[in-house]
């Protein structure tokens, strides 16, 4: 077999190659044959008809299958010999067959880049302190007391700011005169989630009383059956009911479980703070070390991957905002940004495992297997269940690559000057 290499750029490459002719015309004849064992001509027994009568009738879906068959596997073949470290599959820019003749190919096939790393040793790295202000323990407390407030009939006045108001709204589409589902709702007053419509009609109702007002929705809006519609509200309130906040106080922290006081409560609030700021501090950290190390790294990266990467990275938004209105120009935004960080992820990904290989680090089944019981600690469910999901969707690797990175990470942190 006959090949050329020819290079497009450090990390593409152009294959100009020949499947010799005595090799199409075997796999011509054994998809000939194929075929001939399965037709059904009338005249004829199956497995009985006239090879030339199948080719005649057959030639261009023969052409095709011999390509698919024999070109990928001489593909594959002939790039293994070059012992290239390949990213994706080939693709076939040109392509030239007859039969009775060689097949003439031309492909282009992306690799890995070869990392060269700098000194990835003493990195300098800031020392944050972690301190904690009045005002933080202050706002954690207020919002303690947010999630144990109490709500309670409110009388004698109209819908204020924060109440949870039960309404009943009904609609009708001002152009066809259609009238929607009526809805019974309980709406939180003022939320800026809320129709701002809604919240200004609905401040200052009491129970039993109504208002109407119009809302034109935009045509691309997340809700497709109200998009491009203008619709006339009618909104009464059912009832509502007030927000009342508990008293600050040791009554309070005894409340909530294993506080003997108020001031237990607080050295609580401060030691969760103080985990939280030492975590963040940890993750900024280890997030420094690996960006100064890749900014001193050049190196291309194949654009096929970028581009896969890319679209799982706008896969798992859409997924997690499934509505949301999306225009062509906000889509391109979005990829252009998605692929940045496909770029930024797949080459600190290369540069950490580049750094694993040269320090030797490995992760033993043992080191698995403890992972495995902190997934399902964290998640509360027994080994076995966690162990059963990994199998079906095949992540045991995934787990394994990432369990390497971060020790990766965490070696560099503690190899790194901070100061």
């Amino acid at each position: 077999m006959k090949s050329l290499i020819k290079d497009i750029s450090t990390v593409k490459k152009e294959i100009e190659m020949e499947i010799p002719a005595v090799d199409a015309e075997q796999e011509y004849n054994d998809v000939l044959k194929k075929y001939g064992d399965k037709v059904k001509i009338k005249g004829f027994r199956q497995g009985k008809v006239p090879p030339e009568m199948v080719k005649q009738m057959y030639h261009e879906d023969i052409r095709e299958s011999v390509i698919n068959n024999l070109v990928p596997r001489a593909l594959n073949e002939e790039l293994r010999s070059y012992q290239f470290k390949t990213a994706g599959m080939p693709v076939v820019t040109e392509l030239k067959y007859e039969e009775g003749e060689p097949i003439q190919l031309k492909a282009e096939i992306e690799l890995w880049p070869e990392i060269k790393l700098p000194d990835y040793k003493k990195i300098k790295l800031k020392k944050n302190k972690v301190i904690i202000g009045s005002k933080e323990i202050d706002d954690a407390l207020e919002d303690v007391r947010l999630r144990s407030a109490r709500y309670e009939p409110a009388k004698d006045r109209g819908v204020a700011d924060g109440d949870y108001v039960v309404t009943e709204i009904k609609g009708q589409d001002v152009n066809t005169k259609r009238f929607l589902p009526t809805d019974k709702a309980v709406v939180l007053a003022n939320h800026p989630d809320n129709e701002k419509a809604l919240n200004e009609n609905l401040m200052g109702l009491k129970a039993g009383e109504s208002a109407e007002f119009s809302v034109e929705y935009i045509k691309d809006h997340a809700n497709k059956k109200l998009a491009g519609k203008n619709i006339r509200y009618k909104i009464t309130v059912l009832s509502l009911k007030e927000k009342k906040l508990p008293e600050l106080n040791d009554d309070f922290a005894k409340e909530l479980g294993d506080f003997e006081d108020l001031n237990a409560l607080t050295k609580r609030i401060m030691d969760e703070l103080k985990e939280s700021k030492e975590r963040e501090i940890k993750r900024q950290q280890e997030e420094d070390v690996v960006s100064k190390i890749a900014d001193q790294v050049k190196v291309d990266l194949p654009e096929s991957v970028i581009d896969q990467e890319a679209t799982a990275i706008l896969r798992r938004r859409f997924a997690s905002q499934p509505d949301a209105p999306v225009n062509k120009e906000d889509m391109d935004k979005l990829m252009e940004e998605a692929k940045e960080k496909a770029r930024r992820n797949l080459k600190n990904h290369l540069i950490l495992t580049k750094i694993a290989e040269t320090e030797n680090f490995s992760i033993s089944e043992k080191d698995y297997q403890e992972e495995m019981q902190k997934i399902a600690a964290a998640n509360r469910v027994p080994v076995s269940q966690v162990s059963e999901q990994i199998s079906r969707d095949g992540s045991k690797e995934d787990i394994k690559d990432n369990l390497l990175l971060r020790r990766t990470i965490d070696f560099l942190v503690s190899e790194a000057i901070i100061n």
